[in-house]
């Protein structure tokens, strides 16, 4: 169970506390990601030519450019559309795992790990259909660049201005763009994360169910989900940013991708990815751990004053 042993939590309890702890880890983590957007993007509309340096070079690099161009709150754009991305996506994917988990095991004690991975494939498909929207707004906030003084203006105004405007220039269809490359990231991601904590976490005896351990599950989920993840998730950048028309679908993307700028475009933003991941992963499931235990024994207490 992705979760302590010595308590079991119920399903609300779990739902509520992966959304919260998502939330806590998007605010530490965000200009991770943000930085990861724009290492991705970079070279989709102009390839760099031999010789020409990028605007973005590694990750601090990339960071310290969006604060000397754009100003520290350019690291944090698209932070709302994210917290809102956790609430509706953190809360599908992993508070309800455990019960997918046990569905599909029919209550065995020792699911499998296809069992597992299956649990883990549906809850991460399940929260892309719900969140895809939130998903589409904060990508588009983060790759749009704030000039300081002057410049072009921003494509959005805000948050809700921009469901707005992608609903009314691009349809219904546009909130959910991307979606098929999404779930394909999400199932990959999902898995490694969520199963890889799972397993690590069972692997370890009850006693040291705690902080470390907690610490030492989570890093390995951060790692394996970004080695994995890393080339269908620049996939779901490019075309969740592009302009209507830009790409057929999330294959031509691909496809044009690998003949415009070879195969290491698939691995635009690693290391960033992989300290996004890994640095998301150990704030999420390491507060999760903690809200989970303190809003179930919260919830124990206000049913046993009734």
């Amino acid at each position: 169970e992705v979760g302590s042993s010595d308590f079991n939590p119920s399903v609300p309890v779990k739902i509520f506390s992966a959304g919260a702890a998502g939330c806590v880890s998007d605010l530490v983590t965000f200009p991770l990601d943000t930085a990861k957007v724009r290492l991705q993007i970079q070279g989709e509309s102009e390839p760099l030519v031999r010789g020409q340096r990028a605007t973005y070079r590694g990750v601090f690099g990339t960071m310290f450019t969006i604060v000397r161009t754009e100003g520290a709150r350019g690291l944090y754009n698209g932070l709302l559309a994210g917290l809102h991305r956790q609430m509706s996506f953190a809360s599908v994917r992993v508070g309800l795992y455990d019960a997918t988990k046990q569905f599909y095991g029919r209550g065995s004690e020792s699911p499998s790990i296809a069992t597992r991975l299956a649990a883990g494939c549906t809850t991460g498909a399940m929260a892309v259909a719900v969140a895809q929207p939130t998903d589409v707004v904060k990508v588009r906030f983060q790759a749009q660049v704030r000039l300081l003084r002057g410049g072009a203006a921003t494509r959005y105004g805000g948050t809700l201005d921009a469901y707005r405007t992608i609903a009314r220039d691009e349809g219904l269809r546009g909130l959910w763009k991307g979606c098929l490359p999404n779930i394909a990231r999400n199932a990959i991601v999902n898995c490694c994360e969520t199963v890889t904590y799972d397993v690590i976490k069972e692997q370890a005896d009850a006693r040291v169910h705690n902080m470390p351990c907690h610490f030492t599950a989570a890093f390995g989920a951060g790692f394996c989900a970004a080695v994995a993840a890393s080339p269908v998730d620049v996939i779901k950048t490019r075309y969740m940013n592009s302009a209507p028309g830009q790409y057929g679908g999330a294959i031509h993307c691909a496809f044009t991708m690998l003949l415009k700028e070879g195969p290491a475009a698939f691995y635009k933003g690693f290391m960033a990815s992989f300290l996004r991941l890994g640095s998301w992963n150990i704030v999420m499931f390491m507060s999760y751990e903690q809200i989970k235990r303190g809003a179930a024994r919260l919830h124990k207490s206000v049913q046993s004053s009734f």
